[in-house]
């Protein structure tokens, strides 16, 4: 009887260690609480959440660290120190400051949807409704006051990157704007009546139909950086002047597909299913899991700095002359890219979860994407710690008074601000919405 008692004994305190062993390699947790929650890079610049500039980047960190807070609601500490980084930005006002139509320094006006719902829960409203008005404010100047494209030009209505861009639009700025203005719908859109709310979706919608209808090259299966609608603008040195594609920037750039598909899920996550452009989106996200399936390395999982190529790629060594001067000078090879993989790998799961793509099609893909993040690019430093590795700092294209970002091969490998880096929060967030869409599929 003893025996049988000790034995019991030892499979429970097995089972115990397993579990916490288990729990303990969540990487989802591992990684907020190695990095997320301690020192990361935005854009060069080393960033603590709690303290951090109002910015995308330390946004996308915070948006992710709150996510796995949804996820793992005993970690108390996730939600406080998100809270503490909105605080901090807001310093008791219930505004903040943001670029003249800068469609970057909207999108990390996503975090006060969580934090406004958790604070009416608490009974806190003075904070909630300090929450609302921000996000609100951040709505308001993006469908009322952001320069977008004129009614002369092709993709009328559609908003600007950033004033200093002039006509054109980014990938990278579904996620920004559009994304963000989503989420306020989809909490707010119904205290200004039905007529505003649906006007506000076709806007949102409009926004992924026109820079789908410009960028997306239906041979390659991929869409290009960015398009200008005034390709002739000093602005837009770097664009097509001549059919097809005309107005595009020249190369298909891993990150920048992953903030347009991530946007493009987390956007559908939310619309009206009834809403008479749903359908448009749902075949615009299924065209983008198509390409991008495409480009994944068979072997390694995951996906390149530039899309449409392997490592056998490299900069010429010759560089891009414009105007006389030359620039991006090197023979750096093609990279796969932590990034855009884990962005990728992010939107597939969660565009099957909500069944807006094929699990027969892209279940495959999108764990051999995880398994793959997880082998190339995620190492434990000597603490214990995660280091997330091998991502692109930052990409741009133009304006005139930087012809060094000419968007070539030569310039998504060798630019001066295209560097790689470790520990960016760029990588780090959507690693983060990666391993959380995987951990919900109970492996």
């Amino acid at each position: 009887m003893m025996k049988k008692v000790l034995f019991f004994l030892v499979v429970c305190i097995c089972m115990v260690s397993c579990n916490r062993k288990e729990e303990k390699e969540l990487y989802s947790q591992k990684m907020v609480e190695s990095v997320a929650l301690k020192n990361f890079l935005s854009n060069k610049k080393e960033q603590r959440l709690a303290t951090a500039h109002w910015d995308y980047v330390p946004g996308l960190v915070a948006f992710s660290v709150l996510k796995a807070w949804q996820q793992y609601p005993d970690k108390q500490a996730y939600y406080d120190v998100v809270k503490a980084y909105a605080d901090y930005c807001l310093q008791g006002q219930d505004t903040i400051a943001v670029g003249e139509s800068n469609i970057d320094d909207l999108a990390a006006g996503k975090i006060f949807f969580a934090l406004y719902e958790e604070e009416m829960k608490k009974g806190n409203q003075a904070d909630a409704q300090r929450y609302k008005n921000c996000v609100t404010f951040l709505r308001n100047k993006l469908k009322y006051h952001h320069s977008r494209i004129g009614e002369d030009l092709p993709g009328a209505g559609g908003f600007y990157h950033k004033a200093i861009y002039p006509n054109q639009m980014w990938l990278d700025g579904l996620y920004m704007g559009p994304s963000m203005y989503a989420g306020w719908q989809a909490l707010f859109g119904s205290e200004l009546g039905e007529e505003d709310n649906q006007a506000s979706w076709d806007d949102i919608a409009m926004q992924f139909k026109i820079i789908h209808t410009y960028t997306y090259d239906a041979d390659k299966k991929l869409n290009y950086h960015a398009w200008s609608a005034n390709p002739e603008d000093v602005n837009s040195f770097w664009a097509r002047k001549e059919p097809p594609y005309e107005g595009c920037s020249p190369e298909f750039w891993g990150r920048g597909m992953g903030w347009y598909f991530a946007a493009l899920v987390d956007v559908l996550e939310i619309m009206p299913k009834n809403h008479t452009d749903y359908n448009a989106l749902v075949s615009i996200v299924n065209q983008v899991a198509e390409g991008l399936a495409l480009y994944q390395d068979k072997e390694a999982g995951s996906w390149y700095q530039l899309l449409q190529y392997d490592a056998s790629v490299v900069a010429d060594n010759v560089g891009d002359t414009v105007e006389g001067k030359t620039y991006n000078v090197c023979d750096k090879p093609n990279y796969l890219e932590s990034s855009a993989s884990g962005m990728f790998t992010y939107a597939y799961f969660k565009g099957m979860r909500i069944g807006v793509l094929d699990k027969t099609k892209y279940m495959d893909v999108a764990k051999k994407g995880y398994q793959g993040l997880i082998d190339n690019f995620i190492r434990e430093d000597e603490n214990g710690d995660l280091v997330i590795i091998q991502s692109c700092a930052s990409a741009g294209l133009g304006p005139a008074k930087d012809h060094s970002r000419t968007g070539t091969v030569n310039y998504y490998l060798c630019g001066k601000d295209v560097t790689i880096t470790q520990n960016e929060g760029k990588a780090i967030g959507p690693f983060i919405m990666a391993s959380l869409e995987y951990e919900q599929l109970g492996n």
